[in-house]
């Protein structure tokens, strides 16, 4: 994650991705819906209501309207290493029940219920990605939730949108297995590993078999779901 990099994207972040996701006929907030909406069926089949919510490279705040709509969530704190990105937060997602902090600055141990990251480990050098996961490890409480969302670089789809979003061309993906094996060394227990997305909107009428079809690697993204052990 760079920080000079996502601070010069913050205010046109948006507009950035929907350079790429265009080809996909859907907006950003379809799929920030659409993980969200996932994690709680996974929520619901594990019996948890978590009371909150840490959203782990929050960027400007994309999935935060969708969290705050888990059920029984009541705090949400989004953390990010841009302090442009979390201004812009700040300003658009005014609910008292949100709150945006730099990384750095938050600290707390054994407090979150469930952690969510979108879309994030591949802006981070691989060297530093164990260092991001054990941080995430710290603020779980024993046995919460880390929700891990990755593009899946197996989808030559996606490999084609990132390359027309400025920001994701140099990213360095992650493979689900390299994914389930960063978790597992560093504290999780991996529960799950699924994907999502297959159909664009032009081929819509075909998404009720995006459930049956969740454990084949075609999906635009992938769900690595872990328990903190």
């Amino acid at each position: 994650m760079s920080e000079p990099l996502f601070d010069e994207y913050a205010g046109n972040y948006e507009a950035a991705l929907a350079e790429g996701l265009q080809t996909t006929g859907e907006d950003s907030a379809y799929f920030a819906r659409g993980r969200v909406e996932w994690m709680q069926r996974w929520i619901d089949r594990l019996e948890i209501t978590p009371a909150n919510v840490l959203d782990f490279g929050c960027g400007t705040g994309g999935s935060t309207p969708w969290l705050l709509q888990l059920r029984g969530v009541q705090a949400h704190i989004g953390v990010d290493i841009s302090d442009a990105s979390l201004t812009i937060a700040r300003q658009t997602h005014t609910e008292e029940r949100a709150r945006f902090e730099h990384v750095d600055r938050f600290t707390v141990v054994n407090q979150i219920d469930l952690a969510f990251c979108n879309g994030v480990f591949h802006h981070i050098p691989p060297a530093d990605r164990p260092a991001c996961v054990r941080y995430v490890h710290r603020t779980l409480k024993p046995g919460g939730l880390f929700a891990l969302w990755e593009n899946n670089p197996w989808n030559p789809g996606v490999r084609y949108i990132m390359s027309r979003v400025s920001f994701d061309r140099d990213a360095i993906t992650l493979p689900p297995p390299q994914t389930r094996t960063l978790l597992g060394v560093n504290g999780f227990d991996v529960l799950a590993s699924e994907f999502l997305f297959i159909f664009p909107r032009a081929l819509a009428p075909l998404r009720f078999l995006e459930k049956p079809l969740r454990r084949l690697p075609i999906g635009g993204q992938y769900l690595t779901l872990a328990r903190k052990r």
